[in-house]
């Protein structure tokens, strides 16, 4: 694949503009300058340099976000800075067929929830990991108001109804490691979910954040604010069928 093509793909501009990167000198591959746009390169495992900025080639994006309070999981927030101002550019541009540019989150969480977050430019994959058909557990750590007593575990766990829709949610798994946090999984998302349960059962939720999606946890080094790219390995764990409940 032509250098050119390759940076295109990779959220570097448009082929005219990451042409002239290249012919400026600004792309550099192993520390030796390219300057051929045309140059035919194996876009597999290719890492190189823009403008002093390292990069690895991805057919496709797959990243982990650790999204801090504060931020909308929107590219038109209404209120507090978005997410994908945390990310770098490459990653807001990736050229997408017949969809918006660059990665997308799966699913959101409020302005006030922390944790978790996957970001991909893979429509099958947001699908997988999104839809309410697939059962993707999601572990939330809660910290609650009020004490939480076995009535209100049982509860959860037995389903609650929400306002907007006579069928009883439930959580997956529950149970307290101390007076006011919940451990909660869920295997659905619906909108304030997790605050629209604790209320059903006489409770509030006063912090909230997303510790794990399916068998992916989030990691201890990865700080407020920062993103990495997914393992191959993770992914591929992520897109692994979802045992069934007996």
């Amino acid at each position: 694949m032509h250098l050119q093509d390759i940076l295109y793909t990779q959220g570097f501009g448009t082929r005219r503009v990451c042409a002239g990167l290249v012919q400026q000198g600004h792309v550099s591959i192993a520390g030796a300058a390219v300057t051929d746009p045309f140059a035919d390169l194996d876009p597999e495992g290719l890492r190189f340099t823009v403008q002093g900025t390292e990069w690895a080639c991805h057919e496709k994006a797959y990243l982990m976000l650790h999204k801090p309070a504060g931020t909308e999981c929107s590219q038109k927030p209404s209120t507090y800075p978005s997410i994908y101002t945390l990310l770098p550019s490459p990653l807001r541009l990736r050229p997408n067929k017949g969809a918006v540019q660059g990665v997308q989150a799966i699913g959101r969480l409020d302005q006030d929830t922390t944790g978790l977050l996957l970001l991909t430019d893979d429509g099958q994959f947001i699908h997988k990991m999104g839809s309410p058909k697939h059962h993707v557990p999601k572990v939330y750590e809660v910290t609650a108001k009020h004490p939480i007593d076995e009535t209100q575990i049982a509860k959860l766990l037995a389903g609650v109804v929400l306002d907007d829709d006579p069928k009883p949610v439930r959580a997956a798994a529950c149970e307290s490691d101390s007076p006011l946090h919940l451990r909660l999984t869920l295997t659905e998302g619906k909108y304030h979910q997790v605050k629209r349960m604790l209320a059903a059962v006489g409770n509030r939720v006063e912090g909230l954040h997303r510790s794990r999606i399916g068998g992916l946890a989030l990691p201890d080094d990865l700080a407020p604010g920062q993103w990495r790219w997914l393992t191959a390995e993770q992914v591929a764990q992520l897109r692994a069928p979802v045992p069934r409940a007996a």
